[in-house]
């Protein structure tokens, strides 16, 4: 078994605590790995480290930055079955979305790159004579990143490309789930001699000692963090101390919207991917159905026929597994504690319900309720498993009033032909994001973001970059001799 070690200003080190915490296979229930659980003084050295590479890192040129950022997406991609490996054994993904977000992740390192030379400033006309006003594009500075358990990967390569490439440094902090991926691409830095000491760091642990003590530290100067919204509150109370900015992606409940004039194929298919990808453990995954009731009874037939065809298994041993573990014990009994609670409520089981018949692994059989109704607990709290809750509507005001009936606000879809009944749920629905006849995952071009309880800042594409970065303003004021 590996114990791992931190990495800091270039140099692999100890913790300065004595802790270790195991890392479980969620297929096999055995460990297969320990990392130190860090400690203050962890934190505190890791962003010394950091502050010290800023200013030499800012002044870097962009465009050696990018080259930078794009060769550890190049690197990513050598090595690219050793992370689809770790990925499926640390996570529990099927080998189809263990890859995918493989290859999306050094999809993010080249594209991100890309924005090298495209961190552009304005010059802007001045009231007064003699004067030019100029306004720069810099680097926030220390970064703090703290990556959820569900895409490891993906969503590293989200920080830490967006970092280096707007020169900002950076203290990484990986989910103890599934820390091994990062622990991994850590390697590829040490290896890139062009990297300066400081500019990416690694420190392991615990949410609450290891995330609170990042958010609320002096010298970071942003702390960007995907999870829960529970844990978003407490950096948020953590980085107030010293008003540092922080950019959250929490929680979602998406809603999909099937209309009548729905292609129900279409529907079913996506929602089945939407619902059940990454074994239903994704802040974007459908979360709720509300389906015209004049086409209720014919979707949820075709829903349960995709549910009944998935097949579970432990995913690096069956590359056709559909669907694998959940990634902790905790995750199947709070999916199985929600299912009862809304079959007491007067839910229907049409598949599914119970844990799979497996001799080891957390999981739980894809599921379809139906006889929901909309003040039902389920339709409102996060599931983060494959459960699928199903409402009906009669009209389209009512869906989407029960759609927007959310404290998130993340991702939605709505499934039509009609253009007309399209364009309404999209410019009435209050998500960040919106996806019509399609799945619910976004594009690194895009903008990824969420409203209300789902988030502040975003990701992705030219607008999530600017979040790295600060603005200053420059009144250039010069003779004029011929005046």
């Amino acid at each position: 078994m590996k114990e791992h070690q931190l990495y800091m200003n270039g140099e692999y080190t100890q913790s300065h605590g004595s802790e270790w915490i195991d890392v479980v296979n969620p297929a096999t229930e055995e460990v297969i790995s320990r990392i130190p659980k860090g400690t203050e003084e962890d934190v505190n050295k890791a962003v010394e480290a950091a502050a010290a590479a800023q200013k030499g890192w800012e002044l870097t040129p962009n465009i050696e930055r990018g080259k930078i950022v794009r060769r550890l997406g190049d690197k990513i991609e050598e090595n690219r079955d050793r992370f689809i490996d770790l990925l499926q054994e640390e996570q529990g993904k099927d080998y189809e979305l263990a890859s995918g977000e493989i290859d999306l992740a050094i999809d993010y390192f080249r594209y991100m790159s890309e924005w090298a030379r495209r961190i552009e400033g304005e010059i802007v006309p001045s009231d007064r004579a003699n004067e030019n006003i100029f306004i720069y594009k810099k680097p926030i500075g220390v970064v703090a990143g703290i990556v959820p358990w569900n895409f490891p990967m993906f969503i590293l390569a989200r920080k830490v490309a967006t970092a280096l490439v707007t020169g900002c440094t950076l203290v990484l902090k990986p989910s103890q789930q599934t820390p091994n991926t990062a622990v991994e691409f850590t390697k590829i830095i040490d290896s890139m001699e062009e990297i300066p000491k400081g500019v990416y760091n690694l420190v392991t642990g615990t949410g609450s000692e290891i995330g609170n003590t990042l958010a609320k530290h002096k010298d970071v100067h942003m702390i960007t963090m995907t999870g829960s919204v529970g844990a978003g509150t407490k950096v948020m109370e953590a980085a107030a101390q010293n008003i540092t900015k922080v950019n959250l992606e929490l929680g979602g409940k998406a809603p999909a919207i099937v209309t009548a004039s729905a292609d129900l194929d279409v529907a079913a298919e996506n929602i089945t991917t939407s619902r059940l990808a990454n074994n239903g453990q994704a802040c974007t995954n459908a979360e709720r159905v509300y389906v015209h009731e004049s086409v209720a009874e014919e979707l949820i037939s075709k829903l349960r026929h995709n549910f009944e065809n998935k097949t579970l298994g432990n995913p690096r041993e069956n590359k056709q597994a559909d669907v694998g573990p959940l990634v902790s014990m905790d995750r199947i009994e709070e999916v199985e504690s929600m299912v009862k609670e809304a079959v007491d409520a007067g839910a229907h089981i049409e598949i599914g319900g119970e844990r799979a018949d497996m001799d080891k692994g957390f999981f739980y059989k894809p599921t379809i309720l139906t006889n929901v109704t909309h003040d039902m607990n389920i339709m409102h709290e996060e599931i983060f498993g494959p459960v699928i809750p199903i409402s009906t509507f009669k009209t389209l005001d009512e869906a989407i009033e029960k759609g927007n009936d959310t404290e998130y606000g993340l991702s939605s879809s709505v499934y039509t032909e009609d253009m007309n009944e399209a364009m309404r749920v999209v410019n009435e629905l209050k998500f960040g994001e919106t996806f019509v006849n399609r799945e619910n995952f976004e594009a690194v071009q895009g903008y990824h973001a969420g409203m209300k309880k789902s988030g502040l800042g975003g990701a992705d594409g030219k607008h999530g970059m600017e979040d790295f970065l600060v603005t200053q303003v420059v009144y250039m004021q010069y003779k004029n001799d011929k005046q």
